[in-house]
């Protein structure tokens, strides 16, 4: 009878439900969090969008407080807009898109960001999503939205239509609870590294405190990711099981170079050759075991590394120029990694560091996908990657993360980023991806390294210039008095001397016409190197003294 009692009380849950027991796990934890997340999803979209119809984007967002801890928030775009039919279900069910299945590079994966965003609005305002749609027909399409969470469907509220206006795009009002704040994790930061992910958008922030507009920089889209198949090095069991059950193809070799990428006829035959399996067996017909057999044998065959074409990273210009226009550093390089593959998904690393200029405090951005990360920092593979690197090595300091005026920006690209959990605030930390992250930490810290080393000798080198032209007057007396020379003439050579250094630091003479290498001193001059320097100096004007014409008799001396 218990059992039965049990049995009773068991039933199914839709996927709004759960969420709106734990909207915490889509980044609602908190209410200056919320604001920040509704944002995200909604810019997230519309960059999407706009991208993916060949439209440069021109996004707004308004952030207006109605009372306390209750906001309006405004997102609107110039993108191709949404047909009428789909309106209600992009925003009013969760787990609804077009993205989950395709391998193609996207900030949105699940479908879940938008539509989460109306549910985090009725549960604490009980206010609808207000919709206004057009693709460019001159017909504006309204609705106001809620969710069926029981049934994780679209509640149509309200709905019409309005003709004759020519307008193309998407506009999204929110009234919800929040609290706006600014800082390293707010709206603002995030728009700003927003807009250094993406130097080809337009984005003007209307927010409780005043505006703020970021204009694009880079006149052209970002190249367009095309969609492919999954690699096969990194393919788990369980998946390449559910493919075998599910293919169309009718032999082994017909699968492995039909349902992966890069994988040829040559390719296949030696896979099944090394599992010891016909070619032309079925896949259906392929046991646990022979799937256990082909997964082993995968990793002794060389397959070409997943074509560059599903990914569109923002290549080491566009890195600069981006983080050059809002952070106007003093200096900037960048690097793009090669792709590699983690459980069978292509994905490429960049990196970005910045030093100096108008940055004063040390930082690193994280991005998925031009999707800027600002929460669950300690969690992420990016800062563990950070930490792993021994920054001393590059002429910074600090240990873990660097204590200098510098910015790093890590930015991972792939068909499916790994998120640690659905609110894609941090990246999970496969060894693949702390490996290539570290890589190309290391190969971009070193030309920073280059730099703060020339950096250095040319301020030691000025350090000397500015103890010599100290003593260069207390020189001139002492030479004037050996020589009979004019000390006004022994200052004129000391000052041609001076300028001729500072014109060109790296000429330093060290006998044989050729640049000194040399470190930078741990102290500053002490009065025993500035004596040195007045002995050199007075060496070197002596010699020029001797070669000139005008010089005075002093009885054959």
């Amino acid at each position: 009878m218990i059992a039965e009692d049990f049995a009773k009380q068991q039933r199914s849950i839709s996927i709004s439900e759960f969420f709106e027991k734990n909207r915490h796990l889509l980044g609602f934890d908190n209410k200056v969090k919320a604001l920040l997340m509704i944002i995200k999803e909604g810019v997230d979209n519309s960059l999407d969008a706009t991208e993916e119809a060949g439209i440069l984007p021109d996004i707004y967002v308004k952030v207006k407080e109605l009372k306390p801890e209750v906001y309006e928030i405004i997102i609107k775009d110039n993108g191709p807009g949404v047909v009428k039919k789909q309106i209600p279900k992009i925003f009013g069910k969760l787990l609804y898109g077009s993205k989950f299945h395709k391998l193609k590079q996207s900030r949105g994966q699940q479908g879940i960001g938008i539509s989460a965003a109306t549910l985090y609005s009725q549960l604490t305002t009980g206010e609808p999503l207000q919709i206004v749609s057009s693709i460019g027909d001159g017909i504006l399409h309204k609705y106001r939205i809620k969710i069926d969470v029981r049934k994780n469907e679209p509640i149509i509220m309200d709905s019409g239509s309005e003709e004759g206006i020519q307008w193309r795009g998407v506009q999204l009002k929110f009234a919800t609870e929040g609290i706006y704040r600014e800082g390293k994790q707010s709206i603002p930061e995030y728009i700003k590294q927003t807009a250094i992910s993406n130097p080809h958008a337009n984005i003007i922030f209307d927010s409780p405190k005043g505006r703020m507009e970021f204009i694009r920089v880079i006149d052209h889209l970002p190249k367009k990711p095309k969609e492919i198949q999954p690699h096969l090095k990194g393919v788990e069991l369980g998946i390449i099981l559910r493919m075998l059950r599910e293919t169309k193809a009718r032999t082994l070799s017909n699968f492995f170079t039909s349902e992966f990428t890069k994988i040829g006829r040559t390719s296949a035959k030696e896979i099944c050759y090394r599992a010891g399996i016909e070619e032309t067996k079925k896949p259906k017909k392929i046991t646990d075991d022979e799937a256990r057999k082909i997964i082993a044998v995968v990793k002794g065959v060389k397959l070409l590394k997943p074509p560059t074409d599903c990914l569109s990273p923002l290549g080491i210009d566009v890195t600069k120029e981006g983080m050059r226009k809002e952070l106007e550093p003093e200096w900037i390089d960048s690097i793009t990694r090669p792709p590699e593959v983690y459980r069978g998904w292509p994905f490429q690393i960049e990196v970005g560091i910045a030093y100096g200029g108008k940055i004063e405090s040390p930082k690193v951005m994280r991005f998925a996908n031009r999707v800027p990360l600002l929460y669950q920092a300690g969690d992420c593979a990016i800062t563990k990657s950070v930490t792993g690197v021994e920054w001393k090595r590059y002429g910074l300091n600090g240990k873990g993360m660097p204590e200098d005026p510098v910015t790093i920006f890590v930015h991972m690209v792939s068909v499916w980023v790994p998120f640690t959990s659905e609110s894609k605030e941090a990246i999970a930390s496969y060894p693949i991806i702390i490996k290539e992250i570290k890589l190309a930490l290391q190969e971009c810290a070193r030309k920073l390294g280059l730099y703060l080393s020339g950096k250095r000798k040319l301020e030691y080198h000025k350090q000397r210039l500015n103890t010599f032209e100290k003593y260069s007057d207390e020189t001139a007396n002492a030479i004037s008095e050996l020589t009979n020379v004019k000390k006004e003439s022994i200052k004129s050579i000391f000052t041609e001397l001076i300028e001729s250094k500072r014109d060109h630091p790296k000429e330093e003479e060290n006998g044989r016409g050729e640049a000194e290498e040399v470190g930078p001193p741990s102290v500053e001059p002490s009065s025993e190197e500035g004596e040195s320097y007045d002995r050199a100096a007075r060496q070197v004007t002596l010699e020029r003294l001797l070669r000139r014409e005008d010089r005075p008799d002093s009885n054959g001396e």
